[in-house]
Protein backbone atom coordinates (compact mmCIF):
# COMPACT_ATOMS: atom_id res chain seq x y z
CA UNK A 1 0.00 0.00 0.00
CA UNK A 2 1.28 3.47 -0.80
CA UNK A 3 2.14 5.71 2.12
CA UNK A 4 0.25 9.01 2.41
CA UNK A 5 3.37 11.01 1.52
CA UNK A 6 2.14 11.79 -2.00
CA UNK A 7 -1.19 13.08 -0.74
CA UNK A 8 0.49 15.08 2.04
CA UNK A 9 2.81 16.71 -0.49
CA UNK A 10 -0.20 17.73 -2.58
CA UNK A 11 -1.88 19.22 0.47
CA UNK A 12 1.20 21.31 1.33
CA UNK A 13 1.50 22.49 -2.28
CA UNK A 14 -2.20 23.34 -2.39
CA UNK A 15 -1.99 25.48 0.76
CA UNK A 16 1.03 27.33 -0.62
CA UNK A 17 -0.66 27.97 -3.94
CA UNK A 18 -3.95 28.99 -2.33
CA UNK A 19 -2.21 31.66 -0.28
CA UNK A 20 -0.99 33.49 -3.37
CA UNK A 21 -4.47 34.84 -4.14
CA UNK A 22 -6.51 34.91 -7.30
CA UNK A 23 -4.38 37.39 -9.23
CA UNK A 24 -2.43 34.62 -10.93
CA UNK A 25 -5.51 33.23 -12.64
CA UNK A 26 -6.30 36.43 -14.56
CA UNK A 27 -3.64 38.68 -16.03
CA UNK A 28 -5.85 41.39 -17.53
CA UNK A 29 -6.34 44.42 -15.30
CA UNK A 30 -9.73 45.87 -14.36
CA UNK A 31 -10.26 49.43 -15.68
CA UNK A 32 -9.95 52.08 -12.98
CA UNK A 33 -13.18 53.69 -11.75
CA UNK A 34 -11.35 56.97 -10.98
CA UNK A 35 -10.53 57.72 -14.61
CA UNK A 36 -11.94 61.10 -15.78
CA UNK A 37 -13.89 61.26 -19.07
CA UNK A 38 -12.47 63.25 -21.95
CA UNK A 39 -13.71 66.88 -22.22
CA UNK A 40 -16.92 67.20 -24.22
CA UNK A 41 -15.42 69.89 -26.49
CA UNK A 42 -12.47 67.79 -27.58
CA UNK A 43 -12.52 66.98 -31.29
CA UNK A 44 -9.40 64.82 -31.30
CA UNK A 45 -10.34 61.13 -31.57
CA UNK A 46 -9.00 59.02 -28.79
CA UNK A 47 -6.30 56.50 -29.67
CA UNK A 48 -7.36 52.86 -29.70
CA UNK A 49 -6.29 50.86 -26.68
CA UNK A 50 -3.22 48.64 -27.02
CA UNK A 51 -3.91 45.14 -28.29
CA UNK A 52 -2.71 43.59 -25.05
CA UNK A 53 -5.36 45.38 -22.96
CA UNK A 54 -8.30 45.53 -25.39
CA UNK A 55 -11.47 43.78 -24.29
CA UNK A 56 -12.96 41.26 -26.72
CA UNK A 57 -16.58 41.49 -27.73
CA UNK A 58 -17.50 38.66 -25.35
CA UNK A 59 -16.53 40.78 -22.34
CA UNK A 60 -13.82 38.32 -21.24
CA UNK A 61 -10.36 39.73 -20.44
CA UNK A 62 -7.91 39.45 -23.32
CA UNK A 63 -5.57 36.47 -23.12
CA UNK A 64 -1.98 37.48 -22.62
CA UNK A 65 0.79 35.47 -24.31
CA UNK A 66 1.29 32.14 -22.57
CA UNK A 67 -1.99 32.35 -20.64
CA UNK A 68 -3.68 29.23 -22.00
CA UNK A 69 -5.15 28.10 -18.67
CA UNK A 70 -6.88 29.71 -15.68
CA UNK A 71 -7.54 28.48 -12.15
CA UNK A 72 -9.80 29.49 -9.28
CA UNK A 73 -7.56 29.56 -6.20
CA UNK A 74 -10.50 28.93 -3.85
CA UNK A 75 -12.23 26.13 -5.77
CA UNK A 76 -9.08 24.43 -6.99
CA UNK A 77 -7.37 24.93 -3.63
CA UNK A 78 -10.26 23.18 -1.86
CA UNK A 79 -10.10 20.30 -4.33
CA UNK A 80 -6.34 19.93 -3.89
CA UNK A 81 -6.21 20.18 -0.11
CA UNK A 82 -9.45 18.25 0.45
CA UNK A 83 -8.48 15.46 -1.91
CA UNK A 84 -4.97 15.14 -0.53
CA UNK A 85 -6.23 15.22 3.06
CA UNK A 86 -8.87 12.57 2.36
CA UNK A 87 -6.32 10.30 0.71
CA UNK A 88 -3.79 10.78 3.50
CA UNK A 89 -6.30 10.00 6.24
CA UNK A 90 -7.63 6.97 4.39
CA UNK A 91 -4.05 5.77 3.99
CA UNK A 92 -3.54 6.02 7.75
CA UNK A 93 -6.72 4.04 8.39
CA UNK A 94 -5.68 1.32 5.97
CA UNK A 95 -2.21 1.14 7.51
CA UNK A 96 -3.65 0.52 11.01
CA UNK A 97 -4.54 -3.09 10.22
CA UNK A 98 -8.07 -2.80 11.58
CA UNK A 99 -9.46 -4.17 8.28
CA UNK A 100 -8.34 -7.77 7.98
CA UNK A 101 -7.73 -9.45 4.64
CA UNK A 102 -9.82 -12.41 3.54
CA UNK A 103 -8.31 -15.65 2.32
CA UNK A 104 -8.06 -15.49 -1.49
CA UNK A 105 -10.14 -17.94 -3.51
CA UNK A 106 -8.92 -20.48 -6.06
CA UNK A 107 -6.76 -19.20 -8.90
CA UNK A 108 -9.24 -20.68 -11.37
CA UNK A 109 -11.49 -17.71 -10.58
CA UNK A 110 -8.93 -15.31 -12.05
CA UNK A 111 -9.11 -13.97 -15.57
CA UNK A 112 -7.01 -16.02 -17.97
CA UNK A 113 -4.43 -13.25 -18.55
CA UNK A 114 -4.03 -12.75 -14.78
CA UNK A 115 -3.33 -16.36 -13.80
CA UNK A 116 0.30 -16.32 -14.81
CA UNK A 117 0.98 -13.62 -12.21
CA UNK A 118 0.42 -16.06 -9.34
CA UNK A 119 2.85 -18.66 -10.75
CA UNK A 120 5.73 -16.32 -11.67
CA UNK A 121 9.03 -15.96 -9.82
CA UNK A 122 8.81 -12.68 -7.90
CA UNK A 123 11.53 -10.14 -8.67
CA UNK A 124 12.71 -8.86 -5.26
CA UNK A 125 13.89 -5.55 -6.77
CA UNK A 126 10.78 -4.81 -8.84
CA UNK A 127 8.99 -2.94 -6.06
CA UNK A 128 11.99 -0.63 -5.61
CA UNK A 129 12.16 -0.01 -9.35
CA UNK A 130 8.49 0.94 -9.46
CA UNK A 131 8.97 3.35 -6.55
CA UNK A 132 11.83 5.01 -8.43
CA UNK A 133 9.57 5.46 -11.44
CA UNK A 134 6.76 6.88 -9.29
CA UNK A 135 8.91 9.47 -7.55
CA UNK A 136 10.59 10.39 -10.83
CA UNK A 137 7.16 11.29 -12.20
CA UNK A 138 6.35 13.33 -9.09
CA UNK A 139 9.69 15.11 -9.42
CA UNK A 140 8.82 16.04 -12.99
CA UNK A 141 5.46 17.40 -11.79
CA UNK A 142 7.43 19.78 -9.55
CA UNK A 143 10.01 20.69 -12.21
CA UNK A 144 7.70 21.27 -15.18
CA UNK A 145 5.83 24.27 -13.64
CA UNK A 146 9.18 25.89 -12.92
CA UNK A 147 10.14 25.50 -16.56
CA UNK A 148 6.76 26.93 -17.61
CA UNK A 149 7.41 29.91 -15.34
CA UNK A 150 10.73 30.55 -17.05
CA UNK A 151 9.22 30.26 -20.54
CA UNK A 152 5.81 31.90 -20.12
CA UNK A 153 5.91 33.90 -16.88
CA UNK A 154 5.40 33.17 -13.19
CA UNK A 155 1.61 33.11 -13.51
CA UNK A 156 1.78 30.29 -16.07
CA UNK A 157 4.08 28.32 -13.77
CA UNK A 158 1.73 28.78 -10.82
CA UNK A 159 -1.32 27.71 -12.83
CA UNK A 160 0.53 24.62 -14.07
CA UNK A 161 1.59 23.74 -10.52
CA UNK A 162 -2.01 23.89 -9.30
CA UNK A 163 -3.19 21.71 -12.16
CA UNK A 164 -0.52 19.10 -11.43
CA UNK A 165 -1.44 19.13 -7.74
CA UNK A 166 -5.13 18.78 -8.56
CA UNK A 167 -4.43 15.92 -10.96
CA UNK A 168 -2.47 13.99 -8.34
CA UNK A 169 -5.00 14.66 -5.57
CA UNK A 170 -7.99 13.52 -7.62
CA UNK A 171 -6.11 10.45 -8.83
CA UNK A 172 -5.15 9.45 -5.30
CA UNK A 173 -8.72 9.83 -4.04
CA UNK A 174 -10.23 7.86 -6.92
CA UNK A 175 -7.60 5.13 -6.56
CA UNK A 176 -7.97 4.73 -2.80
CA UNK A 177 -11.77 4.70 -2.88
CA UNK A 178 -11.73 2.04 -5.58
CA UNK A 179 -9.21 -0.07 -3.68
CA UNK A 180 -11.24 -0.13 -0.48
CA UNK A 181 -14.47 -0.74 -2.39
CA UNK A 182 -13.18 -3.67 -4.47
CA UNK A 183 -10.69 -5.22 -1.97
CA UNK A 184 -9.13 -7.55 -4.52
CA UNK A 185 -6.37 -9.82 -3.15
CA UNK A 186 -2.89 -9.12 -4.46
CA UNK A 187 -0.98 -11.80 -6.41
CA UNK A 188 1.42 -12.13 -3.48
CA UNK A 189 -1.60 -12.96 -1.33
CA UNK A 190 -2.48 -15.82 -3.66
CA UNK A 191 1.12 -17.04 -3.57
CA UNK A 192 1.56 -16.99 0.20
CA UNK A 193 -1.89 -17.32 1.74
CA UNK A 194 -4.09 -19.35 -0.60
CA UNK A 195 -5.66 -22.44 1.05
CA UNK A 196 -4.41 -21.41 4.50
CA UNK A 197 -6.45 -20.69 7.66
CA UNK A 198 -7.81 -17.12 7.95
CA UNK A 199 -5.57 -16.15 10.90
CA UNK A 200 -2.28 -17.34 9.43
CA UNK A 201 0.52 -14.90 10.38
CA UNK A 202 1.39 -12.59 7.52
CA UNK A 203 -1.93 -13.18 5.78
CA UNK A 204 -4.20 -10.72 7.61
CA UNK A 205 -2.79 -7.33 6.57
CA UNK A 206 -5.17 -4.85 4.95
CA UNK A 207 -2.70 -4.12 2.18
CA UNK A 208 -3.04 -7.68 0.84
CA UNK A 209 -6.52 -6.78 -0.42
CA UNK A 210 -5.71 -3.51 -2.19
CA UNK A 211 -4.70 -4.85 -5.58
CA UNK A 212 -7.32 -3.18 -7.81
CA UNK A 213 -6.27 -0.90 -9.22
CA UNK A 214 -2.60 0.07 -9.18
CA UNK A 215 -1.93 3.42 -7.51
CA UNK A 216 1.59 3.54 -8.94
CA UNK A 217 0.29 3.13 -12.49
CA UNK A 218 -2.58 5.59 -12.05
CA UNK A 219 -0.40 8.32 -10.52
CA UNK A 220 2.38 8.05 -13.11
CA UNK A 221 -0.15 7.95 -15.97
CA UNK A 222 -2.03 10.99 -14.63
CA UNK A 223 1.14 13.07 -14.35
CA UNK A 224 2.26 11.97 -17.80
CA UNK A 225 -1.14 12.81 -19.32
CA UNK A 226 -1.20 16.29 -17.77
CA UNK A 227 2.39 16.94 -18.90
CA UNK A 228 1.54 15.82 -22.43
CA UNK A 229 -1.60 17.97 -22.60
CA UNK A 230 0.30 21.05 -21.40
CA UNK A 231 3.10 20.40 -23.89
CA UNK A 232 0.72 20.14 -26.84
CA UNK A 233 -1.00 23.40 -25.85
CA UNK A 234 2.08 25.43 -24.97
CA UNK A 235 4.46 24.22 -27.71
CA UNK A 236 2.31 22.64 -30.43
CA UNK A 237 4.78 23.11 -33.28
CA UNK A 238 7.86 21.66 -31.60
CA UNK A 239 9.17 18.22 -30.73
CA UNK A 240 8.45 18.76 -27.03
CA UNK A 241 4.87 17.33 -27.04
CA UNK A 242 5.91 14.14 -28.81
CA UNK A 243 8.95 13.65 -26.61
CA UNK A 244 6.75 14.16 -23.54
CA UNK A 245 4.17 11.69 -24.83
CA UNK A 246 6.81 9.07 -25.56
CA UNK A 247 8.55 9.50 -22.21
CA UNK A 248 5.24 9.41 -20.29
CA UNK A 249 4.13 6.24 -22.08
CA UNK A 250 7.48 4.55 -21.52
CA UNK A 251 7.60 5.45 -17.82
CA UNK A 252 4.00 4.31 -17.22
CA UNK A 253 4.71 1.03 -19.01
CA UNK A 254 7.89 0.50 -17.00
CA UNK A 255 6.22 1.16 -13.66
CA UNK A 256 3.25 -1.05 -14.59
CA UNK A 257 5.53 -3.92 -15.58
CA UNK A 258 7.52 -3.70 -12.35
CA UNK A 259 4.33 -3.68 -10.26
CA UNK A 260 3.32 -6.96 -11.87
CA UNK A 261 6.81 -8.44 -11.48
CA UNK A 262 6.81 -7.51 -7.80
CA UNK A 263 3.65 -9.54 -7.18
CA UNK A 264 1.72 -6.48 -6.04
CA UNK A 265 -0.65 -6.28 -9.00
CA UNK A 266 -2.27 -8.25 -11.77
CA UNK A 267 -2.02 -7.07 -15.38
CA UNK A 268 -5.63 -5.88 -15.24
CA UNK A 269 -4.79 -3.76 -12.18
CA UNK A 270 -2.09 -1.79 -13.97
CA UNK A 271 -4.07 -1.49 -17.23
CA UNK A 272 -7.12 -0.04 -15.47
CA UNK A 273 -4.93 2.13 -13.26
CA UNK A 274 -3.15 3.58 -16.29
CA UNK A 275 -6.45 4.27 -18.04
CA UNK A 276 -8.01 5.94 -14.99
CA UNK A 277 -4.94 8.07 -14.34
CA UNK A 278 -4.61 9.15 -17.97
CA UNK A 279 -8.30 10.15 -18.06
CA UNK A 280 -7.95 12.35 -14.97
CA UNK A 281 -4.67 13.77 -16.24
CA UNK A 282 -6.31 14.91 -19.46
CA UNK A 283 -9.56 16.18 -17.99
CA UNK A 284 -7.99 18.44 -15.34
CA UNK A 285 -6.09 20.76 -17.73
CA UNK A 286 -8.82 20.47 -20.36
CA UNK A 287 -11.38 21.90 -17.92
CA UNK A 288 -9.00 24.76 -17.04
CA UNK A 289 -8.60 26.13 -20.56
CA UNK A 290 -8.81 29.91 -20.86
CA UNK A 291 -12.30 31.18 -21.86
CA UNK A 292 -10.89 32.39 -25.19
CA UNK A 293 -9.58 28.91 -25.96
CA UNK A 294 -12.09 26.69 -24.17
CA UNK A 295 -13.96 24.27 -26.46
CA UNK A 296 -17.61 25.18 -26.94
CA UNK A 297 -19.97 22.77 -25.18
CA UNK A 298 -23.71 23.14 -24.88
CA UNK A 299 -26.51 21.26 -23.17
CA UNK A 300 -30.12 21.45 -24.32
CA UNK A 301 -33.49 20.17 -23.12
CA UNK A 302 -36.86 20.48 -24.81
CA UNK A 303 -40.36 19.04 -24.33
CA UNK A 304 -41.63 16.49 -26.80
CA UNK A 305 -43.77 17.89 -29.63
CA UNK A 306 -46.34 15.15 -29.13
CA UNK A 307 -47.38 13.39 -25.96
CA UNK A 308 -45.35 13.52 -22.76
CA UNK A 309 -41.64 13.46 -22.15
CA UNK A 310 -38.88 15.45 -23.72
CA UNK A 311 -35.42 15.36 -25.21
CA UNK A 312 -31.94 16.02 -23.87
CA UNK A 313 -28.97 16.93 -26.06
CA UNK A 314 -25.27 17.38 -25.40
CA UNK A 315 -22.99 18.77 -28.05
CA UNK A 316 -19.77 20.60 -28.51
CA UNK A 317 -16.86 21.55 -30.71
CA UNK A 318 -13.51 20.14 -29.65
Amino acid sequence: MKTPRVATACAVLGVALLSTGSASAQTAATPSTDAQPAPATSTTPSAPPPASTAQPASGQPSRSPGQHFVVDPVLDGVVIVGGAGFSALLGLVLSSGEIEANVPGPTSNLLSWDRGTVTQSIDPNASMYSDIGLYSAIGFAVLDPLLSGLRDGWDAGLVDAMMYAETISLTEVFTDVTKIAVRRPRPIDYLNCSNKPPNTPGCTGTDLELSFFSGHASTVASIGATATYLAFVRDPNTARPWITLGAATALTSFVSYERVRSGNHFPTDVVVGSMAGAAIGILVPHLHRHPEEAPRVWVGAAPATQGTGGSFTLGGVF
